[in-house]
């Protein structure tokens, strides 16, 4: 076995960054599985269609930046938990609008307050600048793949 003294997989960025992403979403998964019996993929497909209104499947693939087979799969999931609906585009049919139906609505918009409840617990010991400064900073790591592509 090779030992490189000048690496150390605890301060590794991407490291701490997945250790960071883990921790916070295990604690809120809880939340929305507990209660509704979603998983990460339907709860993400179903906060982007109550925050962005009807989209389609590959709408949401590209925003939430998720694969076609998991979103498929919450979708069904979703659909079979009466939370939303599709149906045919009318200008195009060989795709389907995905829809919230009012019962999806209504855990959408609980979740939604949890979720807010969540990130104002999550962030208490920050200030505002260390709040501004990670949202930054996140926002630019996330943006650095989008531009190698």
């Amino acid at each position: 076995m090779t030992k490189c003294a000048s690496f150390d997989l605890q301060d590794f960025m991407p490291y701490l960054l997945n250790q960071a992403a883990e921790a916070t979403s295990r604690a809120f998964s809880s939340t929305y599985r507990t209660k509704y019996g979603m998983l990460q993929t339907e709860w993400r497909v179903l906060f982007h269609l109550g925050r962005y209104g009807d989209l389609t499947a590959k709408e949401i693939c590209d925003r939430a930046s998720l694969h076609k087979a998991k979103v498929s799969r919450a979708v069904h999931a979703l659909i079979d938990k009466h939370y939303l609906t599709r149906a045919t585009r009318s200008d195009d049919r060989r795709h389907e609008v995905l829809s919230l139906t009012q019962q999806g609505r209504d855990v959408f918009d609980d979740l939604h307050q949890k979720a807010q409840s969540y990130e104002a617990a999550l962030l208490q010991d920050f200030d505002h600048a260390e709040i501004a400064k990670m949202r930054t900073i996140l926002i630019r790591i996330a943006e650095l793949d989008q531009g190698r592509d």
